[in-house]
């Protein structure tokens, strides 16, 4: 299944209007699958803690609003609700998950049931509607901020909706079975006689409908405010993960250092131009026979080490990573900005591989393994830069008689019997660099050799 982009997926998932499912994150890239599960891990566990925090508030509020065992009432209430916080931390996840839609359900109907419900140890006894008077809907809005920390923007939108649903039904509860004491309206309504605005707010059996919906609908219209604040953060978490998957990508084949003044730069990486660089292609000698001695677990492990081992020694000497090309490599120094010490670089990256090949050898002979024997050719000037491919698939490419010349390089290796060779271009470039000639140091000029494809010979080093 192919890897998709966080666009991508947040694409797919805006065409369904439903949320996050399994298979969206199983068809994600690594970097998509990061990215959203540490802002849903770091959003649930601040949520948590900021519900902890305000239960603890509230208790000490109920300690002192309360007395006796309606304390104890309300504590138990408290005591559910950091509950189901727990239960949400440990049920959170990125996808659409039944169990944390339940228990958000579940803090909405507990919050419910203890604002319309009386406690059944209050020592007095009033009508229901007279919980209205008692309680407060704002409450409702700590459980929604919290909501809005850890959950999606369709979540909190669904959190008011359902909060609206259920409130209304209570209220509607109230009106048709609710408890009244007539007389309490009674003596209310002789009290304030002709002062009906009054009269309304004073009546214990008195809902005040118009009231508890107009609770609802600023609750709804926060709602919907958390909810596209929330879209907003959302989207600005997949243009991150976006970058950090581009990043990422560049890292592949360029150094740290280059991927960050790349990252920051505005001119595109693809555009075609020519410059001078140096051009290197590493083998290993005698592979297919080695390859016949190992299981393809074996070869494959072999490979992957190896690969790992010259890209380590590419990216160190500030040397971009091309391609694999099997058992080899071709690498190039000067890309995507050339520099006064690309051909030194490009030398020293090479006695760097053959020490670590050395050392790598020295190991495996100590564990009864096969030696490794590589080959290396290096050439420097003028390439071709830029994007290759249809619009269905571009790769940046490094072309011209350059790169072909250092191929050829490398198969000479085999015929000269050594481990290196240098053409006389890259040793006058390095000669001509900041650093100095040390990096030439050991390497014999072996005179004129004709390459395959080329009219004119061309003056080599070995090494």
């Amino acid at each position: 299944m192919a890897e998709q982009s966080i666009a991508e997926i947040a694409s797919d998932v805006s065409s369904r209007g439903r949320g996050l499912r399994e298979e969206d994150l199983a068809r994600a890239d690594p970097h998509v699958r990061e990215a959203l599960t540490e802002n849903k891990r770091s959003g649930l566990l601040l949520a948590v803690r900021a519900r902890w925090v305000a239960l603890g508030i509230t208790a000490v509020l109920i300690f002192f609003l309360n007395e006796g065992l309606d304390i104890l009432y309300y504590w138990g209430g408290l005591v559910l609700f950091a509950l189901i916080g727990w239960a949400q931390l440990r049920a959170g996840k990125v996808a659409q998950s039944g169990r944390e839609l339940l228990l958000i359900l579940a803090d909405i109907l507990l919050a419910t049931f203890l604002f319309l419900i009386p406690s059944p140890f209050s020592k007095e006894t009033w009508p229901t509607a007279f919980q209205y008077q008692l309680i407060d809907f704002s409450y409702f809005f700590v459980l929604l901020a919290a909501a809005a920390l850890a959950y999606s923007w369709r979540t909190v939108v669904a959190f008011g909706t359902w909060t609206t649903a259920i409130w209304l039904i209570g209220l509607l509860a109230v009106v048709l079975f609710g408890r009244e004491i007539p007389e309490l309206s009674e003596r209310a309504a002789s009290a304030f006689a002709g002062h009906g605005a009054i009269l309304r707010e004073a009546d214990p059996n008195n809902p005040r409908t118009l009231e508890r919906i107009q609770e609802v609908v600023i609750f709804l219209i926060v709602a919907g405010i958390l909810a596209v604040n929330g879209r907003r953060n959302t989207q600005l978490l997949f243009r991150q993960a976006d970058v950090a998957r581009e990043r990422a990508n560049l890292a592949r084949y360029f150094p740290p250092s280059i991927v960050e003044e790349m990252a920051e730069r505005d001119q595109p990486l693809g555009e075609v131009r020519s410059a001078h660089v140096a051009t290197m292609f590493v083998d290993i000698v005698g592979f297919t026979p080695l390859a016949e001695r190992l299981s393809p677990d074996e070869t494959v492990a072999l490979l992957r080490e190896y690969h790992g081992r010259l890209a380590n020694a590419v990216f160190a000497h500030q040397g971009t990573l091309d391609k694999f090309l099997g058992d080899g490599l071709m690498a190039t120094f000067g890309t995507p900005e050339p520099g006064p010490d690309d051909a030194t670089n490009a030398i020293r990256c090479a006695r760097a591989i053959l020490q670590d090949m050395a050392a790598w050898n020295a190991q495996r002979e100590t564990t009864g393994d096969p030696t490794v024997r590589v080959s290396i050719g290096l050439h420097f000037g003028l390439v071709v830069l830029g994007d290759i491919g249809s619009e269905h698939r571009l790769e940046y490419a490094v072309l011209g008689d350059t790169v072909n010349v250092a191929s050829r390089l490398e198969n000479l290796t085999r015929e000269l019997g050594v481990r290196m060779v240098v053409s006389d271009a890259l040793v006058a470039a390095a000669r001509d660099g900041t650093e100095g000639n040390t990096a030439l140091d050991g390497l014999t000029e072996s005179g004129a050799r004709q390459l395959r494809g080329r009219n004119e010979p061309i003056t080599v080093w070995t090494f």
